[in-house]
């Protein structure tokens, strides 16, 4: 067990931005090369980590909203929120016929080991001619510290594309008819040499199996071979061309594997046989999928934990991996026709995920009669089209805050339409989730609407397939009393009621409903401080109306009078249902008025930061030490940059999974205001460590915020980025590479934070007048 010292001198950034105007450097870690190999640091322990959470599995949750649409023809999405006894959680979840001409396609971009967003891999999706996507997931477990392959097998038009891991054999299925299943796919390859015949162990797989030999193609990609292989030895690697060896190797190659060719690489026994090879010695490979029942999938991507077996929810209480946490699952009918697809968002304020136990409750309740359970954390993320669109949106929120690069998914494609307009999907500009409220959980209710002020409505024309169809609407309220809509699809209030507003063009029509509140008697900004780090920052806010009973509803930007000095910021309308705030200057503070209907709020928006001490270590000795799948401990140190520090020394040597060790404060350090950034000093070994802070916010969500890979030596200062109103839980050391385990050690001195500059009051200027926004 070797020490690496880092020294940390924690500062906190804070400003007043309702979201961080800068944002982590690092959500997604993905290999790069075999010097800098990316290593994920995993959350804390559960204080229940063995599950136990059984809020799902009771059914005494109550469900405060639910929206659905379909898809395409025998697609449908339904969303949902949920308050359970101890969390929100927000659903989505597709229900397909796959009897009705829906067909799940293996998605990639063509590479094994190449990683891209799911919409980005379903946008450079091809769905055959007479086809397109209309929605997908993200789909297996994979590599995520060094080549980022699939860890379990895919299927591609009945083809193995990747072989799976020693022992992860679980996959979902659909075809070669309209019928999906739960299974098992095994590899089976052979391996033809001077020597004679010897088994193929791996094709294309993220690892080579001890003692094997393995073969890669140009579908492989240009991940490093080496970490195939671990810190195996012997290694060899041979490579292949026209049936004949053209070179023999004692390491591993990196980079692309030619067209032509294909590359063998072995480790222990499996490197002694390509090392007797020579050039020309002739090399025949043959392999094939085998299902554990049955005919082998038309497409197949893999899973881990069975979720329903024969119609009965599986109990994982007391098993692996089984905390709250962001889930994709996929499962089906008992006759294998309907797929029910489900994410569940998890580590988020408005939803805390679930455990594998009560996914399981919930995909028998959606009518799964098996299901397995697919990659999830920040991997998980479903998109889906709306009637009258192309475009795939992410409907649920991923919890690294945006889409994280996966090197595979499932697409549901269906036929073309006709293009005909059969009907409109009609809409609020501003969607519920992006919208201002005053919730608990993330959005809005832009279907409600205050007498006197305006709601704007969209109106896309769909075909027989929802997909896009051209048309532009006549307009029409049903309650003429209740409000007017105008031939841009602009509602204006009267009374309060509800009516439905139709969008009509000859046959086809489309409607949605609107309810009107009773008159506005306040209203409120969904902040009251913008913090902007500097000149090139952007903060966002948006204005929440609210009648006498309490009742919310957002306010169009178009109805807001704004009252802000024009010299110091730029306010814009988002065309989203909010604004944007921008800086002209780069300093300074100031405030923005913003008026409704004769009700006045106010929000102060401030640019730069100031730093201030928050914490010191001068109780180093009394930080609690935790882990997983490591061993270490905690001590105090005077090898600090100033001072005492904090040692935290660890080994990752016990397992080539998620790893990571944790320093605890005895109670946790509570930073006042709305930090920005937390400043550490590091002291490092060169050897790729990935430190991490552990947040929780004023919500109670957790925050894992990601440094740079210490691959450095020496002090170095570092900057991480935070969300608004965290609590210090924890710091941690980040997990290493596999095939290079090391331990280390971190002190931790001081602490500081970053605090805006103040606003001051003053007289308004004669000669700048309100604006009304655009």
């Amino acid at each position: 067990m070797r020490s690496l010292v880092l020294l940390v001198t924690l500062s906190a950034a804070v400003a007043g931005a309702i979201s961080p105007a800068t944002a982590d450097g690092n959500p997604d870690p993905r290999p790069l090369d075999t010097t800098e190999v990316l290593r994920p640091v995993a959350p804390p322990p559960a204080s229940n980590a063995a599950g136990g959470a059984t809020s799902v599995v009771d059914g005494d949750g109550i469900e405060t909203a639910r929206s659905s649409r379909p898809v395409a023809p025998g697609v449908r999405l339904t969303s949902y929120d949920r308050l359970e006894s101890d969390k929100w959680l927000r659903v989505d979840t597709l229900s397909v016929d796959l009897d009705g001409g829906v067909r799940a396609d293996y998605l990639s971009t063509g590479k094994v080991a190449e990683r891209r967003t799911v919409s980005e891999l379903a946008a450079g999706h091809d769905p055959g001619s007479g086809r397109r996507t209309v929605a997908a997931i993200n789909a297996d477990f994979f590599d995520i510290n060094q080549t980022g392959a699939p860890q379990g097998p895919g299927v591609k038009d009945g083809m193995m594309v990747h072989s799976p891991a020693p022992g992860i054999h679980r996959a979902v299925g659909i075809g070669p008819e309209n019928a999906g299943r739960v299974l098992e796919l095994y590899f089976d390859g052979t391996l033809t040499l001077p020597s004679g015949e010897h088994p193929l162990s791996a094709y294309n797989a993220a690892n080579v199996p001890a003692g094997g030999v393995g073969a890669y193609t140009p579908a492989w990609g240009s991940a490093d071979r080496a970490s195939t292989v671990d810190t195996a030895t012997p290694v060899a690697e041979a490579a292949v061309r026209d049936g004949k060896v053209v070179s023999v190797s004692p390491t591993p190659g990196s980079g692309p594997v030619p067209e032509d060719t294909t590359v063998l690489v072995g480790r222990e026994a499996g490197a002694a046989l390509l090392a007797a090879l020579e050039p020309g010695d002739p090399v025949a490979l043959a392999y094939r999928a085998r299902a554990d029942s049955g005919t082998v999938p038309r497409t197949a991507v893999g899973g881990r934990e069975l979720l329903v077996v024969d119609g009965v929810a599986q109990n994982h209480d007391g098993g692996g991996n089984n905390t709250a946490a962001p889930r994709t699952a996929v499962g089906f009918s008992k006759d294998g026709r309907t797929m029910q697809v489900i994410t569940v968002d998890g580590r988020q304020a408005d939803s805390g995920g679930v455990t594998l136990t009560e996914l399981g409750a919930m995909m028998r309740s959606a009518g799964s009669y098996s299901a397995l359970n697919l990659d999830g954390g920040g991997s998980s993320t479903l998109l889906a089209r709306e009637p009258g669109s192309d475009t795939l949106q992410v409907e649920n929120s991923p919890s690294d805050g945006g889409e994280r690069t996966v090197p595979n998914g499932l697409a549901l494609t269906t036929a073309d339409g006709s293009g005909r307009i059969e009907g409109f999907w009609v809409e609020t500009r501003t969607p519920a989730g992006a919208a201002p409220g005053d919730d608990p959980v993330r959005g809005g209710h832009p279907e409600r609407v205050f007498p006197g002020l305006t709601r704007q409505l969209t109106a896309d024309g769909y075909d027989e397939t929802y997909g896009p169809a051209a048309g532009t609407p006549h307009w029409h309220t049903v309650a003429s009393a209740v409000g007017r809509t105008d031939s841009t699809g602009l509602f204006t209030a009267h009374r309060s009621g509800t009516t439905e507003v139709v969008a009509r063009r000859g046959d086809a029509r489309g409607t949605t409903r609107l309810t009107v509140l009773d008159r506005l008697a306040r209203i409120q900004p969904t902040t009251r401080r913008v913090g902007l780090a500097d000149a090139d920052a952007t903060g966002t806010f948006g204005i929440v109306g609210l009648d006498a009973h309490g009742t919310s509803a957002p306010v169009e930007p178009r109805d807001v009078i704004l009252d802000y000095d024009r010299e110091l910021f730029d306010v814009r309308d988002d065309d989203r249902g909010g604004f944007t705030v921008t800086s002209r200057t780069g300093s300074g503070a100031g405030q923005i008025r913003a008026t409704v209907a004769g009700t006045t709020t106010a929000l102060a928006v401030s640019v730069g930061l100031t730093e201030q001490a928050v914490a010191s270590f001068d109780d180093a000795a009394s930080w609690k030490f935790s882990q997983a799948r490591a061993a270490g401990s905690l001590a105090a140190t005077p090898d600090g940059r100033t001072g005492t520090g904090l040692r935290l020394t660890y080994d990752f040597t016990r397992s080539t999974a998620t790893r990571a060790a944790y320093a605890a404060p005895p109670q946790p350090v509570v930073v006042p205001g709305q930090p920005q950034s937390y400043t550490l000093w590091i002291k490092g070994d060169g050897s790729g460590a990935w430190p991490t802070l552990h947040l929780r916010d004023a919500g109670g969500s957790d925050q894992l915020l990601r440094g740079p890979f210490i691959t450095w030596t020496g002090w170095r200062q570092v900057t991480f980025a935070v969300p608004a109103g965290p609590r210090c839980h924890s710091a941690c050391s980040a997990s290493t590479s596999p095939r290079r385990p090391r331990p280390g050690s971190t002190p931790v001195r001081s602490s500081s934070t970053t605090w805006p500059p103040r606003f001051r009051p003053r007289s308004p200027c004669p000669n700048r007048p309100s604006s009304r926004t655009p």
